[in-house]
């Protein structure tokens, strides 16, 4: 377990024996799902659950500055001086977040199927996603989110969002609501200028038929001095199991090129 400066403990791990590389999971207020992600063995994923879900201690403050310093508190557990970071999602922007924060202690950003810096694309994202879903979410607890998450594949759905349901914690609705409503106050402008002055290379990972719209992170690769990105086509919100051997070539080649 990691411990914070302000006492909460994180759940942590370290998957495999080769590089590091820094994981953080989507959200807010989920678990680490990186288990079925396979970077090869050149990678050691350095995995941890957030504050308040999964394995880790269910308190607070949920805030995106309490969140940055909690990936750092998981950096400095492992040993880490300057490590790549890979975030999905809403773990995409918290790695953002942490890279203009700590420049010097990222050497590399890999940002998948995140949301950009902007607020517009929330209308979009809910049209695709009653549009793929058909129907209206039924259930609760598990079976509800495995039924939700079935809209971020375009194939295998049923069988990938168990997977990413296995294991099972109790979503933390106030870690989301809190954080999401963050999120939404800091103006796409002010993100755009920070963006402008990092010079960590970054590589931009999208599902092209993902639900959330993919125009959404025009502005963040604009901004962006050194970046790359990448486009699966006919691959949903979560590329490493749709297109795995497409993702992990990606990720791997820039990293070894960074």
């Amino acid at each position: 377990m990691v411990i914070t400066d302000d006492g909460c403990e994180l759940w942590t791990s370290a998957t495999g024996r080769g590089e590091p590389i820094l994981c953080c999971h989507g959200g807010p207020g989920l678990w680490d799902m990186f288990g079925t992600l396979d970077l090869g063995p050149r990678f050691r994923l350095i995995r941890w659950d957030q504050r308040g879900a999964g394995r880790s201690e269910a308190r607070g403050p949920y805030t995106l500055e309490r969140m940055v310093a909690d990936v750092d508190a998981v950096r400095e557990w492992h040993g880490l001086d300057r490590v790549p970071v890979l975030g999905h999602s809403w773990g995409a922007h918290l790695a953002l977040l942490y890279a203009l924060a700590h420049p010097e202690r990222v050497s590399a950003l890999v940002y998948v199927s995140g949301v950009g810096l902007g607020h517009e694309w929330h209308a979009e994202f809910k049209r695709n996603f009653e549009r793929v879903l058909g129907e209206e979410l039924r259930g609760e607890g598990r079976e509800r989110a495995v039924r939700q998450w079935t809209a971020d594949f375009v194939t295998d759905g049923e069988r990938h969002a168990e997977a990413m349901a296995t294991p099972w914690f109790p979503v933390n609705y106030e870690a989301n609501a809190a954080l999401s409503e963050e999120m939404r106050t800091v103006p796409e402008a002010e993100l755009v200028a920070a963006c402008r002055s990092l010079r960590v290379p970054t590589l931009i990972v999208d599902g092209m038929a993902d639900t959330r719209p993919r125009w959404a992170v025009d502005s963040l690769e604009q901004a962006l001095p050194s970046v790359t990105r990448v486009r699966f086509d006919g691959v949903g919100h979560v590329p490493w199991l749709e297109a795995p051997g497409e993702f992990r070539a990606a990720v791997t080649d820039f990293l070894a090129a960074s």
